[in-house]
C-alpha cells in the first residue's frame, strides 16, 4: 500500500470573533485517503457542536487544487467489497457531517475539483471560488460513477447540470459554467479578493442570531433527512464496482499517466 494513503491533514483553528477554518491538505493535489475524510467528518461535527463557533469556512491547503477527489492509491488497494464500502462511506460522512453540522458552513474553493471535491465543494452552505475552479465529476471514465456526491451535486446543480458532470466524464466545466448553475455563489479573479469576501461574510455571520442561523439551515437542507441510509447505499454500489476488472484496469492507465 502506498505511502500517500497515510500522507495529508486536517487542521482547524478558531478565531476570538467565533469563526472557525478547516483545512484539509494532501500532496497529491490535495485528493482524500479514507483517514482524511474520516478526520474531516469529525472536524466538522465538534466544531458544529462547539459553542464557541459560530460559523465555519472549509478550505484546502496550497494554492493550485482545491481538491483532486478520491485517493487513486487506496482505490487501487481495494480488494474486497466491505473496504470499498467503508473508503466510499467517508465522503458519505463528510457530506452529511456538513448537511447535519447546525452552523453554516462557507467553502472556500482556489483551484480545480475532482469527484470527491465537487462533493464537498456542493455540501457546504455558501460556495466562494475563483476563476480557475473548474470542476469535473471523472468517476465513470474509471468505471464507477459519482453514486456518493450525486445528491449533494444535484441539489445545487439541479438534474441537468448532474446529468452533464456525470456523462461526460472527461471533460473540465468552468468556474463560470459551475456560477451559473448554482454551485458557486461567486467567483473572484484571484484568492486574495475571494478571501477578502469570505472574511466580510464570515464577520457578519458571526454576528447573526445562532438559533437563526440554525433554523435557516434546517429549512435549506428539508428532504436529504434520508441521506444517512441513501448514501450508505451509495457508497455499496461504488465499492462493488470499484472491485471490477474494468474499474481496475481504469485506474491503473489513469495512474500511469
Amino acid at each position: 500500500m502506498s505511502e500517500a494513503i497515510n500522507q495529508g491533514h486536517v487542521e482547524s483553528t478558531i478565531d476570538d470573533k467565533g469563526i472557525a477554518t478547516i483545512e484539509f491538505g494532501h500532496p497529491l493535489s490535495n485528493s482524500l485517503p479514507g483517514k482524511i475524510l474520516q478526520k474531516l467528518a469529525n472536524t466538522i461535527e465538534s466544531l458544529g457542536t462547539d459553542d464557541r463557533v459560530k460559523v465555519i469556512v472549509l478550505k484546502s491547503a496550497g494554492e493550485r487544487a482545491f481538491c483532486a477527489g478520491a485517493s487513486f492509491d487506496e482505490l487501487i488497494s481495494i480488494k474486497d467489497l466491505e473496504t470499498g464500502k467503508v473508503f466510499f462511506s467517508g465522503f458519505a460522512n463528510v457530506i452529511n457531517a456538513c448537511r447535519k453540522c447546525p452552523k453554516f458552513i462557507i467553502g472556500r474553493v482556489q483551484g480545480k475539483a475532482v469527484g470527491g471535491g465537487v462533493g464537498v465543494a456542493s455540501a457546504v452552505d455558501y460556495c466562494f471560488a475563483t476563476k480557475f475552479a473548474d470542476v469535473k465529476l471523472s468517476e465513470l471514465a474509471i468505471g464507477i460513477g459519482p453514486f456518493v456526491v450525486g445528491p449533494a451535486v444535484e441539489r445545487k446543480l439541479g438534474t441537468s447540470g448532474m446529468t452533464q458532470l456525470a456523462i461526460n466524464a472527461t471533460e473540465w466545466r468552468s468556474a463560470q459554467w459551475a456560477k451559473e448553475h448554482g454551485l458557486y455563489a461567486e467567483i473572484f479573479d484571484d484568492a486574495m479578493e475571494m478571501d477578502e469576501r469570505i472574511d466580510e461574510l464570515a464577520n457578519k455571520l458571526a454576528g447573526s442570531n445562532p438559533e437563526a442561523m440554525r433554523l435557516l439551515k434546517q429549512t435549506f437542507w428539508k428532504g436529504t433527512e434520508d441521506w444517512d441510509q441513501l448514501l450508505a447505499e451509495r457508497a455499496a454500489m461504488s465499492g462493488e464496482l470499484v472491485l471490477s476488472d474494468f474499474t481496475i484496469n481504469a485506474i491503473n492507465k489513469f495512474k500511469k499517466k
